[in-house]
């Protein structure tokens, strides 16, 4: 795919990337396409969880997960909804004055979207490391795993007020980048696909972690699907090519 037509279908924005069971080992439940951010309508929709609430414990308790997933990830999925459809009402009635307002909580609400269903995807029991072409990419761009660790976990802490450390793959320069993300969309790099990230809002850690941010950062560090990224990672690597 040239890079025109990734950019003309807008992948960034919440294409679907869907792949087998096999290639989302350690995940429970898998059977189904992880990234599909909207119905048939273009409508978005919020599937399943892939694993049971409490498939994350003792690191991720039940309860977080629940209220994290039901009524944060959920309540931007029907908070983008209706951005959109006040965007598009608003040019119906060639309302202009309106679209200023609806298509900034549309970028607030809609990244919201896809940062939590890549988050639900990059966490498992299963102990894995990665392997292949992303940990020699990985090598190749930070020159060792743990200094990639010792990044995305600095970046992730110390992020003010809210948001998400994020790995991502960047295809204008074919390299790996880590993202500092405030709050859902802001500090971003355009063209960067995100294939791991940390959500470090407090509604994921509060109930468990207090105020402890460091702690829930290593611990979630410790749960990473490295099977999940790496099939991320092959996927946004082939763009531009």
């Amino acid at each position: 795919m040239k890079r025109r037509d990734f950019i003309k279908q807008g992948l960034v924005a919440g294409a679907t990337l869907a792949f087998t069971a096999k290639q989302l080992s350690g995940v429970e439940n898998a059977s189904w396409p992880f990234d599909r951010l909207t119905d048939d309508s273009g409508n978005f929709i919020q599937l399943p969880l892939p694993y049971k609430e409490d498939f994350l414990e003792p690191v991720m308790d039940a309860e977080t997960v629940h209220l994290h997933y039901t009524f944060h990830h959920g309540g931007a999925v029907k908070s983008a909804n209706q951005d959109l459809k006040m965007i598009r009402e608003a040019l119906q009635k060639n309302e202009t004055s309106a679209l200023d307002v609806w298509t900034k909580k549309l970028a607030y609400h809609f990244s919201s979207h896809v940062l939590h269903t890549i988050f639900w995807t990059n966490l498992t029991k299963k102990k894995t490391q990665p392997k292949g072409s992303l940990l020699k990419k990985i090598e190749t761009d930070f020159g060792s795993l743990d200094k990639l660790l010792l990044l995305l976990s600095s970046v992730a802490k110390s992020i003010e007020g809210n948001g998400w450390g994020i790995l991502g793959f960047q295809p204008y320069s074919n390299s790996l980048t880590v993202l500092q993300c405030e709050n859902h969309e802001r500090l971003t790099q355009w063209g960067v696909i995100p294939i791991l990230v940390i959500d470090v809002w407090e509604h994921a850690y509060y109930l468990k972690y207090r105020n402890q941010r460091d702690r829930f950062v290593d611990s979630v560090l410790s749960i990473i699907n490295w099977e999940n990224v790496e099939s991320r990672y092959y996927s946004a690597s082939k763009i531009g090519k």
